[in-house]
């Protein structure tokens, strides 16, 4: 039997992973009427944390969604044919009260497809956090850039107004000796026109 089919079977219902009791009965091999049997039976080997009695609404809201692939008929979790979710330690559980080699060897890969998808979860929060850490960084790395273009900036700025004042110095240096020249009287021997 793939993992992935029935990975696919297993759904989150009042935040916990579980198995509906028709997707176990199929892959128990046994009509659901016969599983429920079972169950009902033994009830007191399916505390609350192995087994989820869902209401109408829960019923029908799995119905609404498609995961009963057109299997249960609207209604479904009406009068005595309520809806049992199946954690992952209820469908252990299952097996032990079908009792078939085929329950043993179904039940041996769902829970492998079950400790699957916990690694899998478990393996998604850790990439995820590490992705937190790497988002951290660079958001801090964008903010150090942006201090640092703004130093920049400010050097810049304070360079450009630098060089604006040398070249006016310059450019005053190179006007005063034409205008000084007028004004000046001149050193040495003169002639009488000058």
């Amino acid at each position: 039997m793939d993992l992935q089919v029935i990975q696919s079977r297993i759904y989150e219902v009042r935040g916990r992973r579980v198995m509906l009791d028709f997707d176990s009965a199929e892959l128990y091999k046994v009509e659901n009427r016969a599983l429920k049997q079972a169950v009902r039976r033994n009830i007191e080997r399916f505390p609350g944390d192995f087994m989820l009695r869902l209401s109408q609404s829960e019923a029908n809201c799995l119905i609404d969604i498609g995961v009963s692939h057109s299997v249960i008929p609207p209604d479904y979790n009406t009068g005595s044919s309520e809806m049992f979710a199946f954690t992952e330690q209820g469908v252990s559980m299952l097996s032990s009260i079908l009792r078939s080699p085929v329950a043993v060897q179904t039940s041996i890969t769902i829970m492998r497809a079950f400790v699957a998808m916990r690694d899998y979860i478990l393996s998604t929060r850790q990439i995820t956090s590490e992705l937190e850490v790497m988002r951290e960084k660079i958001l801090r790395l964008e903010r150090a850039g942006e201090d640092n273009l703004e130093a920049v900036n400010d050097l810049s700025e304070y360079t450009r107004e630098e060089l604006d004042n040398l070249y006016n110095a310059i450019g005053e240096l190179s006007v005063r000796p034409s205008s000084l020249e007028k004004d000046r009287k001149r050193i040495g021997f003169r002639r009488g026109d000058e």
